[in-house]
């Protein structure tokens, strides 16, 4: 599972010219799910999003998460993040899970991503051609694959 992760001032999702989420500060989460993600990797990813000291405190240092300042998020599925660009020019998305199962672990994510914020968060339409425009802040953009916990 991969999930670019990225502080905005303001984000949002428009589908067929219908705006179906906005938030302000926080965060906008685009998530690839592969064939091989389990509900281990969902608890894990979700934490660890949850907690990511990336917001500033009072002195300006990037020492608060998510919880700490109540904000807000989007998360958006992305298959294209499973993309692989290593050989010829036209990218192979044999890593990226079929919806069969890519819309159940997304399901399962936002619900646990839900649990650990400790409140509702917003979400795009899986499959559905969105439009997704964001106020990066900083821009602070952090990309975690949990197949390489670095």
């Amino acid at each position: 599972m991969k999930a670019v992760i990225q502080r905005v001032a303001q984000a949002s999702v428009t589908i067929d010219h219908k705006k179906v989420a906005d938030i302000p500060n926080g965060l906008l989460i685009l998530l690839g799910i592969t064939t091989d993600d389990t509900q281990e990797d969902i608890v894990w990813l979700s934490k660890k999003i949850a907690n990511l000291r990336i917001f500033e405190d009072d002195e300006g240092v990037m020492n608060t998460s998510l919880v700490d300042i109540d904000g807000e998020a989007i998360v958006v599925s992305q298959f294209t993040l499973q993309a692989s660009t290593k050989k010829g020019n036209r990218p192979s998305y044999i890593k990226a899970a079929r919806p069969e199962l890519a819309i159940p672990l997304y399901e399962s994510f936002v619900s646990q991503f839900q649990s650990d914020l400790g409140k509702p968060v917003q979400t795009g339409e899986f499959g559905a051609d969105m439009k997704v425009e964001l106020l990066n802040d900083g821009p602070v953009t952090i990309i975690i694959d949990t197949k390489n916990k670095e």
